[in-house]
């Protein structure tokens, strides 16, 4: 077994950026922990992000934790800061985005039945509190991680993690792909 070298990981994610056409964008709710912030930057990074809305609490990425954890990645996304997420909301939906609620909420369905359209934004919120009541009674649709373990729920980046690739995944495995 052959070890991707720098030109062929550059060849390999070449030929998945041209099978993805779609937007995804983030929207962090008061995601206060700095940490949690650096590490969804470096998954906006990594996987296209087209943008990150800010909101409430949630600290800049140039913020000394945040851009430590990021490892540089913040200098390849774009943000906005929004005083409330009322305005990140209005922003993510004045350029065009579905916006979809992560939350373990009882009107939430499981992530992989919610209907998409090409442009989303996935929501995330508060690492204790979860999304704002706002967010879950204004969010065209809301989404919960199914987990079969003892542990109740997921860390906030890991779970937009799993959210941006499952929006991705869709798309790679659709018939427009």
């Amino acid at each position: 077994m052959k070890n991707f070298g720098d030109t062929d990981l550059k060849r390999l994610h070449r030929q998945w950026r041209r099978r993805t056409e779609g937007a995804v964008a983030l929207l962090l709710d008061s995601v206060q922990t700095p940490f949690n912030v650096g590490a969804i930057v470096r998954l906006a990074a990594a996987e296209r992000v087209e943008h990150l809305y800010l909101a409430g609490a949630t600290p800049s990425p140039t913020e000394a934790k945040a851009a430590k954890t990021a490892l540089g990645s913040q200098r390849f996304v774009t943000w906005t800061a929004h005083d409330d997420v009322a305005d990140a909301m209005a922003a993510a939906r004045s350029a065009g985005y579905f916006l979809l609620g992560l939350e373990l909420a009882d009107t939430a369905v499981p992530l992989h039945e919610v209907a998409l359209p090409a442009d989303v934004c996935v929501a995330v919120g508060h690492e204790d509190k979860g999304l704002s009541p706002l967010v879950l009674q204004q969010a065209d649709a809301l989404a919960f991680i199914p987990q079969l373990g003892r542990v109740a729920s997921l860390n906030v980046a890991h779970a937009a993690a799993i959210a941006v690739y499952e929006v991705r995944r869709r798309e790679w495995t659709s018939t427009r792909a």
